[in-house]
């Protein structure tokens, strides 16, 4: 059986002072009116039951996750006691549905993309999941890269992989970091590299195993919590296994590390909504190539994006390439180029109690 497994434990502090601590950009409504959570859902169900998927997040984010998405139910929720990275959420939820369904195949999504259009994403997942059950291959969704990107990783192809679907699979060459700006515009013309979407499919049985091969250790402790699950220890067993184990990706601990890795070209727009930097690519422009969200007066500016959802008004004057946003009490404004910097002014608020709350 397939099921869906979201990951939904990420911050989103590139999103400040919109994403907050307490509510993470995975609950904001920034692409359509539901929350990103509830898009992700959505977008699978016509393929995957609901009473199939699976949220992996944090402790203190379950409630925002069933009051954000009501049709899931808390025992669907696979709380983690600490953030400790992908390869173990992966983990924790392959030992959940292995002990649950042996067969079991996992379609692994994170919970903050823009998809379009989702009925192509679904035929992709399919035909992935057509390989992953009957084959222990471990399988990424790479995009077709629109632009020379410098904000993702990338996916070199390798020989095509052998397949009756109808999306094109090949064999992963190799996997490449978020490049320099010289070298994504090869790897763009080249045509021989993939955006690395985070998105995956591959079966239960696989992915241990490939863990079991690739991290020893961490296979090790995840057999241990299995034999928790379903009993009194298993609340101290997680807590205890999130305690031990490393923090580290599933691209860096797994998929660069093993020869079974499939890649299918995904012929979608995707986007991972990164940053304020992003609004600009979907959302509508003025006729200054400006984003307004919310109550805005703007004269002599351009390629701007202001968001506002606080009383009042934002009115800018004879700027250009900024963002700027008035959320929660806080004003924030930032030249695009520096968004990248925006975790080192947070660890600057960090350091102030009075502060803090702002986080």
């Amino acid at each position: 059986m397939v099921y869906g497994v979201i990951l939904a434990g990420g911050r989103g502090e590139r999103f400040w002072p919109l994403s907050r601590i307490d509510k993470p950009k995975q609950f904001l409504k920034l692409t359509s009116d539901k929350t990103m959570l509830e898009e992700t859902i959505l977008r699978i169900e016509p393929f995957i039951p609901m009473q199939n998927v699976r949220v992996v997040s944090g402790e203190s984010m379950s409630e925002h996750i069933i009051t954000s998405a009501d049709y899931i139910k808390p025992e669907q929720v696979l709380r983690e006691p600490r953030p400790r990275n992908t390869c173990l959420a992966v983990g924790l939820a392959a030992v959940h549905l292995a002990k649950e369904d042996p067969h079991a195949v996992m379609v692994v999504l994170s919970a903050d993309h823009l998809v379009r259009p989702a009925a192509r994403l679904l035929q992709i997942i399919e035909d992935g999941c057509a390989i992953a059950s009957v084959e222990d291959k471990l399988i990424t969704i790479g995009i077709a890269p629109t632009r020379p990107e410098t904000g993702y990783g990338y996916i070199k192809l390798g020989e095509p992989f052998s397949t009756e679907r109808k999306s094109q699979v090949f064999q992963v060459g190799a996997f490449a970091e978020k490049p320099k700006a010289v070298v994504a515009q090869e790897y763009y013309y080249s045509r021989k590299y993939l955006w690395n979407s985070g998105m995956f499919v591959w079966s239960a049985k696989a992915i241990l195993r490939a863990i079991k091969e690739c991290q020893p250790e961490m296979s090790g402790l995840l057999k241990n919590y299995s034999e928790s699950i379903g009993s009194g220890r298993e609340a101290a067993a997680r807590e205890e296994l999130y305690e031990k184990a490393i923090s580290i990706s599933i691209d860096y601990a797994v998929l660069e590390k093993t020869r079974d890795v499939l890649a299918i070209k995904a012929d979608i727009v995707w986007d991972d909504v990164g940053s304020w930097g992003a609004l600009e690519r979907y959302k509508e422009l003025d006729s200054d190539n400006n984003v307004i969200i919310g109550d805005c007066v703007t004269l002599d500016t351009f390629e701007t994006t202001v968001y506002n959802d606080d009383n009042g008004i934002v009115a800018t004057l004879g700027v250009s390439d900024l963002v700027v946003v008035c959320s929660q009490g806080i004003t924030f404004v930032a030249h695009k180029a520096k968004l990248g910097q925006i975790k080192e002014l947070l660890a600057r608020i960090d350091t102030d109690d009075k502060y803090k709350k702002y986080l």
